[in-house]
């Protein structure tokens, strides 16, 4: 019997509670990098400052550029003054959004709500997720109350406070609107991306805002009837560009992240090519997966039976990523958000 890559427990593994990082290392570089040749599965242990070893001049990485909105509010209920917390998923009107709320109960229509003096709220509707759409009322612009007032939505396993907004955003974050960071791009330094341009490396950027969908679990046994989130994703034609004349001098295309590898792999597989484009992509990518751009890929490590472990099987192999994970296990790397990055060449 062979691997069966549409069941779930196919992409578990054990991972010890205190590997889980809690914070982000500093500087953000010092993270480790573990290498994996996805030809012959070899591993090698460095440290994230040693990637320009790996890459070669004419060599592009494709980075999104998306920033992470302060999208959690701790406010109270207008009427009882008893506590909510809303997180914010994403605009549908003029300062209207569809938001998720906890306690939920206490969020009927029409209800108010107020967070601290600056920004108030009225439930409008009930989304289909069991979320709301909210009405947020504040003088001039509402990113600009949630930058003073918000919270950066970190995931559920992240239990300590960040100190610091910034190392939740990537060094290049620009377009704003992601509810979770495209956290492989967390340790780059500006001087590090500095110094791999002087070595003749590429850089160009998408946009891809990351959703929360992106932390939901793979609920279904038979992965194939897991319901994919959906994010809007933009290449802009410079980005493009790149990438056509990067696969025609020879150079390979390394994604930054996940989010970067789903835009250019959705963007193909609807145009078949890469082409300025702006849209919205839920790919699901697991193996086995013809890769239609990507040469290379520098990720985190994932969560067991998560969508990404499976894209990154996809691209890497079964047997070596789960071979990857394994000793990263034994060797102590630090996982998930704030943990330690792998490359995948």
């Amino acid at each position: 019997m062979g691997i069966d890559f549409t069941k779930k427990s196919t992409y578990f593994y054990e991972l010890p509670q205190e590997q889980i990082a809690q914070t982000p290392v500093e500087p953000r570089c010092n993270s480790r990098l573990l290498t994996v040749d996805r030809k012959t599965g070899a591993l090698a242990h460095h440290h994230f400052y040693e990637l320009g070893q790996f890459l070669r001049p004419g060599d592009l990485l494709v980075m999104n550029d998306s920033r992470v909105l302060p999208a959690r509010l701790y406010g109270t209920r207008a009427d009882t003054g008893s506590p909510i917390e809303f997180l914010l998923l994403k605009p549908t009107g003029e300062k209207v959004w569809e938001i998720i709320c906890k306690p939920a109960k206490k969020a009927k229509i029409g209800t108010h709500f107020r967070f601290g003096d600056k920004l108030d709220a009225e439930v409008l509707d009930f989304t289909e997720d069991g979320g709301r759409l909210v009405r947020f009322t504040c003088e001039g612009s509402l990113y600009a109350v949630l930058d003073e007032i918000g919270q950066m939505p970190l995931p559920p396993y992240i239990t300590e406070k960040l100190q610091d907004k910034e190392r939740y955003q990537t060094v290049y974050a620009k377009e704003l609107g992601s509810s979770a960071a495209p956290t492989a791009g967390l340790h780059f330094t500006p001087e590090m991306l500095a110094e791999l341009k002087t070595q003749g490396i590429g850089e160009a950027f998408v946009t891809l805002h990351v959703g929360l969908g992106t932390f939901r679990p793979v609920k279904e046994d038979d992965i194939r009837n897991h319901h994919m989130h959906i994010e809007h994703y933009t290449i802009p034609a410079e980005t493009a560009e790149k990438i056509r004349q990067t696969k025609a001098n020879g150079g390979r295309v390394i994604a930054v992240g996940t989010t970067s590898c789903r835009t250019l792999e959705g963007a193909a597989a609807e145009f078949g090519e890469i082409r300025a484009c702006e849209g919205d992509t839920g790919i699901f990518i697991y193996p086995p997966y013809d890769f239609k751009v990507i040469d290379g890929l520098i990720t985190n490590f994932h969560l067991p039976e998560s969508t990404l472990i499976m894209l990154v099987s996809a691209f890497a192999g079964y047997e070596n990523t789960m071979h990857a994970y394994e000793v990263a296990v034994q060797e102590k790397y630090r996982f998930f958000s704030f943990g330690d990055a792998c490359l995948f060449l």
